[in-house]
């Protein structure tokens, strides 16, 4: 009985070492120089499409809303430009060249350098605005808000 037990072993750690996989040999790898032929035309880089193009500030897309009707529009153009289309009091309305900046979109109105910089509807100093969350201000008392 103890020789049938000895041999059971035997032959169960004889089958379980036929199971173990066996590494694979490393694949062989050459190395090759690609020289490039000299005759062949260098790729064109695609044009870049302004809707996919990084802009810094690409979240502020789309239409937020003033006082009184007032109201800006942003809409990206060339990688780090954007088209300001804005409403700005009762007599201003005009389209502006924007650029990202450190810390908003620049531009220029008139002969004025301003910037659109992310606040809080209490920060433009507008009642109408006040408790609002999502903003961009200009100076005190212009600013505009997603509802």
């Amino acid at each position: 009985m103890q020789k049938a037990i000895i041999l059971s072993g035997v032959a169960a750690l004889i089958l379980l070492s036929g199971c173990e996989k066996a590494a694979a040999p490393a694949p062989e790898t050459t190395e090759t120089t690609v020289v490039p032929d000299e005759t062949m035309p260098a790729e064109e880089a695609a044009p870049t499409d302004p809707a996919t193009a990084p802009h810094r500030f690409a979240d502020w897309a789309g239409k937020w809303t003033g006082v009184e009707g007032m109201f800006v529009t942003i809409t990206p153009g060339e990688p780090g430009k954007y088209k300001l289309e804005m409403q700005s009091d009762l007599d201003t309305k005009g389209t502006y060249d924007g650029n990202d900046s450190e810390h908003g979109i620049k531009f220029k109105r008139g002969t004025e350098e301003l910037s659109l910089r992310r606040g809080s509807g209490d920060e433009t100093g507008l009642k109408y605005l006040a408790g609002k969350k999502e903003c961009l201000i200009v100076k005190d008392g212009e600013g505009y808000c997603r509802d």
